[in-house]
């Protein structure tokens, strides 16, 4: 094939992208989009005096001190977003027994969540990575820069298959010393034998510089074995594979029961640090979702 025929064939699928996309971030994030994150960034504006009912936490100490009168720092809004996806590109997205993979259902979400902010003159910028951060694309604006986002979801053939989520969320805290809003696009299928997030620690860091929601997708079949007898499994992340005999109830009961404990800790995680999050199935349409998850926030 040639390169003027690849060349060709992404363009055609920007652009088809981006006229779905573009419809659904309008059906999605119609008045939602800032009404969500209104109040998060609050920029310094002036002083005045204080006004009974004022908030003292918003005293200005050394003007009140200076002046002898009481005196407070009035903010204003800032209504320009920065915001960044972290979206995860190991192999376990490559799974899927529905409409879609989770990596198509990841890139879909990410390419609604990029023309959004767009849309709404915001920044944006990408952050791709598997048990490494494999492309990072600082927050921009404009049109150029949004499709240079959506040719990297497309085209990104990441060097490995793992998934390292902490190393993704410290990156994160690294590079944007200013508060942003973030999304965090991933199966979270990162966890050790007892079915415990190993990314705590960075999840707790990132969100207390960060405003940083989860948006994680899933498959249906990963909730639960199907019977189909005596069958091989591979990890696609690992390449590890065995014999598992799915003929046994015993067995298939105790792997829906790990998948369930996976996901309770996931919940307690996210509740303990106040991180807010949707989940999100290949075989479902996500707008609906997504729809409701900024709905709430909003």
């Amino acid at each position: 094939m040639s390169s003027v025929t690849t060349a060709n064939d992404l363009l055609r699928k920007v652009r088809k992208i981006e006229i779905r996309t573009r419809a659904l971030s309008h059906q999605i994030f119609a008045g939602e989009y800032h009404s969500a994150f209104k109040g998060r960034g609050m920029a310094f504006s002036e002083v005045r005096e204080y006004r009974y009912g004022d908030d003292v936490r918003s005293m200005d100490w050394n003007v009140t001190a200076r002046l002898r009168a009481p005196y407070v720092k009035v903010y204003e809004e800032e209504r320009e977003l920065t915001v960044v996806l972290l979206i995860d590109v190991s192999s376990s997205g490559a799974f899927g027994t529905a409409v879609r993979t989770k990596r198509e259902l990841i890139a879909e979400i990410a390419a609604v969540l990029s023309f959004s902010a767009v849309i709404n003159n915001d920044k944006v910028g990408a952050l791709f990575f598997s048990d490494r951060v494999e492309k990072f694309i600082p927050p921009g604006k404009g049109r150029s820069h949004l499709l240079h986002i959506i040719r990297e979801i497309i085209e990104m053939r990441p060097s490995s298959g793992a998934t390292d989520i902490g190393g993704a969320l410290r990156f994160l805290s690294g590079a944007l010393k200013k508060k942003c809003t973030a999304f965090l696009l991933s199966d979270m299928l990162d966890v050790d034998a007892e079915g415990n997030p190993r990314y705590e620690d960075a999840l707790k860091v990132a969100r207390g510089r960060h405003d940083l929601s989860v948006i994680k997708v899933h498959d249906p079949r990963e909730r639960t074995l199907p019977a189909l007898g005596l069958v091989r499994v591979t990890d696609p992340e690992t390449g590890a594979s065995a014999w598992v005999d799915t003929g046994r109830r015993k067995m298939r009961a105790a792997y829906s029961a790990w998948f369930r404990n996976v996901e309770e800790k996931e919940r307690k995680l996210f509740g303990k640090y106040r991180v807010d999050s949707v989940d999100l199935a290949t075989d479902q349409d996500y707008v609906r979702g997504l729809m409701a998850f900024f709905g709430g926030k909003s």
